[in-house]
């Protein structure tokens, strides 16, 4: 629903009031009919960097929309940005709240949007289908506060958060097979052996990690799960036929996967200052070519991989595999999880702008609105060539190697955390709705990564993987989206749990072969002290509650 007059008649009715963070209040910026623009003011939870809502896509929402963001986020990682808004009872009109959301439930912060979206969200119910059940928030409370996040339609031909290796290292080696951790340690041990320093007389660092502050979670956790054939729930591992969740450091593969990096450590393949280096120097490290192999999520390396590009260095790049301990366990990287919807955009109860915060959420659910936070502008970032939409070689060539592509374009900015139709999806005509198709795909490929898969006689990366029909869809969704009831103790129990475990699990990896097994050993008993087996306790009727709630037992 389009509503470019909105701002007219409210500034007629004398509704808009100018405020800091709860109320709307007029903007600058003009929609398509010359009105003065709507700002709606939202807070992301996972936004790490400044937004002023002006690039070309943004300009394009206010102009169709009449709505303009001020958008707000976490300073430097600050989770206690829910609570303190909590305390201060002073809202934004809409808010990503993440994990908090039962806080801000509980609090009355937040309003249930079941009637309007019966009553006007044609898009919203045309986007989500019969898989709207999924937007509710529990078994006690089945009413929907919220819209957002994950797409609801998608194919999976792109990984993400395992282990990569550089493309030098694969040609050189003539592009063996490397499916376990001891086939990706013999081929840095031979590339290293065969080419002990870079062009420009530097030593290779065969492997590094970021285990300094909370990218700890995805470049040493999670990557521990994948090794040992888990799917990504989080810290916490869910057993398919019993429903019993578990803190997954302490099961025994996943110890397994920490003694190897142990013994990587012991014998000089783990870069030493892994758990002490800075974000920066890490990307810096990445940017630099030297960096043989990591464990981690594409979008934490997005603006290394631009400067590799920018520079010319398209065979220091790395590509994913799907490594495990052994040749027994399956990667779960590319495993089909469903829609999840536990997490997503809310509208303020102090709001004085909540008709008009729901229509924006249910614009962003329209065809037009995907199209455009998808591919941007026509003319500008992409063609109709044969009546279909084909990215224009200078947008191409500038997402691949500008580091502020998305902010800067727009493209991309604003599909996380808002509706979104998916990878998989098309529009009425056909077509794809994400710039994700195979085609895409393979058309943004360097030609090194080209010839890197022509090499293992594959056309993407994820040939490689096991196919999510072979994996398997699981029924509870992902553990780590779980909302935990705000006056339980798992999130109290967990954040402890992480705490020490980051701290151990560090340890455990720094220190001698020989003295793992008793820092890990006293790692278990810390964590029973912690009441551990109570979290899982809860954590495993959580699962139950979840599969009962979307009809899945």
């Amino acid at each position: 629903m389009k509503f470019k007059k909105l701002a007219t008649s409210l500034l007629l009715s004398g509704s808009i009031l100018l405020v800091a963070c709860g109320n709307g209040e007029a903007s600058d910026n003009g929609s398509e009919n010359g009105d003065e623009a709507l700002t709606l003011t939202f807070f992301s939870s996972d936004l790490q960097t400044d937004d002023p809502f002006t690039n070309p896509v943004a300009k394009k929402i206010t102009e169709e929309t009449g709505v303009n963001l001020k958008i707000s986020h976490p300073v430097g990682g600050d989770e206690q940005a829910i609570p303190l808004m909590i305390a201060s009872g002073d809202y934004p009109d809409m808010i990503f709240g993440k994990g908090d959301i039962n806080k801000l439930i509980d609090a009355g912060a937040v309003i249930p949007l079941d009637d309007m979206i019966e009553e006007k969200g044609e898009n919203l119910k045309a986007l989500y289908g019969d898989q709207l059940d999924r937007l509710k928030n529990s078994l006690d409370d089945p009413q929907i506060y919220h819209v957002g996040t994950g797409g609801v339609t998608n194919t999976y031909l792109e990984t993400s958060g395992t282990f990569q290796l550089q493309l030098n290292v694969m040609k050189e080696l003539g592009y063996p097979e490397i499916k376990t951790v001891e086939d990706y340690e013999n081929a840095l041990t031979d590339y290293i052996a065969k080419n002990p320093k870079t062009e420009d007389g530097q030593d290779f660092i065969p492997l590094t990690l970021l285990g300094s502050d909370w990218r700890w979670l995805i470049t040493v956790g999670n990557p521990s799960a994948f090794a040992a054939g888990l799917q990504d729930d989080g810290q916490w591992h869910v057993d398919e036929e019993t429903s019993e969740t578990v803190y997954k450091f302490q099961l025994p593969e996943v110890r397994e996967y920490f003694k190897w990096l142990n013994h990587m450590n012991d014998i000089g393949l783990l870069d030493r200052e892994s758990f002490t280096q800075t974000y920066d120097t890490y990307i810096s490290k990445l940017s630099s070519g030297k960096v043989l192999g990591t464990a981690d999520q594409d979008w934490n390396v997005l603006s290394a991989e631009a400067a590799l590009k920018s520079e010319g260095k398209d065979w220091s790049l790395w590509a994913p595999l799907p490594i495990t301990l052994n040749e027994d366990l399956e990667s779960q990287s590319t495993k089909d999880y469903g829609f999840t919807g536990t997490t997503g955009v809310s509208i303020s109860s102090t709001s004085e702008n909540q008709e008009e915060a729901f229509e924006f959420l249910d614009w962003m659910a329209s065809e037009e609105a995907q199209v455009l936070v998808n591919w941007g502008i026509e003319g500008e970032n992409y063609e109709i060539v044969d009546d279909k939409r084909v990215q224009t070689d200078e947008d191409r060539k500038n997402a691949s190697t500008n580091q502020n592509y998305s902010l800067e374009t727009g493209i991309g900015q604003y599909i996380w955390p808002f509706p979104g139709w998916g990878t998989g999806a098309v529009d009425s005509n056909g077509q794809s709705i994400t710039r994700s198709t195979k085609e895409d795909i393979q058309a943004n490929y360097t030609d090194a990564e080209k010839e890197a898969l022509e090499g293992y006689g594959a056309e993407l990366w994820v040939d490689l993987f096991p196919s999510p029909e072979e994996l398997g869809s699981p029924k509870h969704g992902k553990a780590y989206e779980y909302v935990i009831p705000s006056d339980s103790d798992v999130t109290i129990i967990q954040t402890k749990a992480d705490d020490y475990t980051t701290q151990k699990i560090t340890e455990a990896i720094l220190a001698k072969p020989e003295e793992f097994d008793a820092i890990w050993d006293e790692m278990q008993k810390g964590l029973e002290d912690m009441d551990i087996e109570a979290a899982s306790k809860e954590m495993t009727q959580l699962t139950k509650d979840r599969l009962e709630l979307w009809g899945e037992n």
